[in-house]
């Protein structure tokens, strides 16, 4: 049974100490466990669709969209688990948080005893706290998945950016580890409805942190805060300010509407190949727009917003990062639809 009010306060309260961490801090992915978070993906009557799974994290990223995202990953792995090994013993703990990384990092040697893996992995979110990871590996020069506990592979901690630090996005190495047979299986080609899902655990986080800024700024809108040099006493009274309030606000909420769009569309199970692109646009744009409301946010704040103690330029940062994701590349969705229009697919 999810609990979201819970699991929220326990984030927002650890959300800095996960920045300053450069991981999930333990309480909140302990909250996260607790509350059913982890086992969105595992396969049983716990199994969320699309739509349940972009507003669960949607309303995760609102208090702190780094351990949103590492929720998200463990959605992400989970499912290319699911389609890919079978045996119930992958799943012996509902709520455990897997990792993983669709990266042909590695390379497989096959032997009698199951396959033998070296590799590095990069950009690995939650690869400290999970306790198994679904890597991409090229086996006799087939693109696979491996399942592997993390106790066999070493962590280093190459993540050192501006947004998203809490996801603790670190290295995954493996030095000759070997794999029984049952833990590799060949890639095989994702439907479009996988495909969006992997998006929705990217995005929701996104759309939670554009409004846990927007959250932010009501908040400023409902103090006596005012704009500075004028003569005005407080924010609201600024038709300016009340413009840019109702700008941000419709662009978050066009954000949160698409998104929710495209996963009804996922689950509805009509999808094909000829869906994707435009799909892929519609989740590009909600980036995009998350993007556009986060700088008319600051715009309202003022140069104080991007002070370190303000949790606004936290979101901003998130955004600016979770956002350019290569499941919503801006540039890379605008190509491959006009691509499809022009021919016809």
């Amino acid at each position: 049974m999810i609990e979201h009010s819970n699991a929220v306060a326990v984030l927002r309260a650890h959300a800095a100490k996960a920045e300053d961490n450069d991981r999930p801090a333990p309480e909140a992915l302990e909250a996260l466990r607790e509350n059913g978070f982890f086992d969105l993906r595992t396969p049983g009557d716990t199994w969320a669709d699309a739509e349940t799974v972009a507003r669960q994290l949607t309303s995760l990223g609102r208090a702190c969209p780094s351990t949103s995202w590492v929720a998200g990953t463990c959605a992400t792995a989970k499912t290319l688990a699911t389609r890919a090994f079978t045996g119930g013993e992958v799943f012996g703990d509902p709520d455990a948080l897997f990792c993983g990384s669709g990266i042909p990092g590695g390379r497989g040697e096959r032997g009698p005893e199951g396959v033998r893996v070296t590799g590095r992995w990069p950009n690995v979110s939650g690869c400290e706290d999970a306790v198994q990871a679904v890597l991409g590996v090229l086996v006799d020069g087939a693109f696979s998945f491996v399942l592997v506990p993390t106790a066999d592979l070493t962590v280093e901690r190459t993540w050192h950016v501006a947004g998203m630090r809490g996801t603790g996005s670190h290295t995954l190495v493996a030095d000759d580890v070997l794999v029984p047979a049952g833990r590799v299986a060949p890639v095989e080609p994702f439907a479009v409805a996988d495909a969006m899902l992997f998006a929705m655990t990217v995005l929701g986080p996104v759309v939670g942190a554009a409004q846990g800024a927007l959250d932010a700024v009501n908040a400023l809108f409902a103090s006596d805060r005012k704009p500075f040099m004028t003569a005005y006493t407080r924010m609201g009274e600024s038709p300016g300010a009340r413009h840019w309030l109702a700008e941000a606000t419709y662009l978050v909420q066009r954000a949160e509407t698409t998104m929710l769009s495209v996963a009804r569309e996922a689950d509805g199970g009509a999808l094909s190949p000829a869906d994707a692109p435009r799909l892929r646009k519609a989740l590009a744009d909600a980036g995009r727009d998350c993007r556009a409301a986060l700088d008319l946010m600051l715009d309202l704040h003022g140069s104080s917003g991007f002070h370190t103690s303000n949790v606004l330029q936290r979101f901003w940062r998130d955004v600016a990062v979770g956002s350019r994701h290569p499941h919503l590349n801006a540039y890379l969705a605008v190509e491959n639809l006009g691509t499809a229009l022009v021919q016809g697919v």
